[in-house]
C-alpha cells in the first residue's frame, strides 16, 4: 500500500477514534492553551521563550498566554534553583488534570471498546501504538 495512503487512513482513523472516546469537555480552552499544556508537560523545564518558540508568537504574545494559565490556575512559575535568573513553567494538579481530559481517551469509554477485543488483538494494538510513538519520539524530538 503507498505511504500516503497509509497515512490519510491513520488521519481518518485517529480522527474518528478521537471523536468517540475523547472526554466531554467542560473547560472552555483554547487550543493555543491546550498546546502550551501540553508543552509544559512533555518538555520538563519549559521557559516563555520555549513557549513562544513552540506557538511561533513573540515573547510578550507567550507571556500573555501563560499569565492567563496562571490566572485560570493551570500553570505556576518557578524559579531555577540552579540559576535564579531563569524561570521555568510547570503545571499544577489543576492543569494537569484539565489537559488529561482534553488531550487523552476517556478510560471508561476505551475500556468498554477493548473489553471487546481479544487478548491477541490487544497486544497487537498495544504494540502498534508503541511502535508509532516510538518512531515520532525518534524523528521529531
Amino acid at each position: 500500500m503507498e505511504l500516503n495512503t497509509i497515512i490519510e487512513r491513520l488521519n481518518e482513523q485517529w480522527t474518528d477514534i478521537y471523536y468517540l472516546l475523547h472526554y466531554v469537555h467542560e473547560d472552555q480552552l483554547t487550543h493555543q492553551a491546550i498546546r502550551l499544556l501540553q508543552h509544559i508537560e512533555k518538555n520538563e523545564n519549559a521557559t516563555i521563550g520555549d513557549l513562544a518558540k513552540q506557538l511561533n508568537v513573540s515573547h510578550n504574545t507567550a507571556s500573555e498566554h501563560t499569565k492567563r494559565l496562571i490566572q485560570k490556575g493551570f500553570a505556576k512559575k518557578q524559579r531555577s534553583n540552579v540559576d535564579e535568573r531563569k524561570v521555568f513553567v510547570t503545571l499544577t494538579d489543576k492543569g494537569r488534570d484539565v489537559l488529561h481530559r482534553h488531550t487523552r481517551l476517556d478510560e471508561n469509554k476505551l475500556k468498554k471498546v477493548l473489553e471487546n477485543f481479544s487478548a491477541s488483538d490487544l497486544e497487537l494494538l498495544q504494540k502498534a501504538f508503541s511502535l508509532l510513538s516510538e518512531g515520532a519520539k525518534k524523528c521529531l524530538r
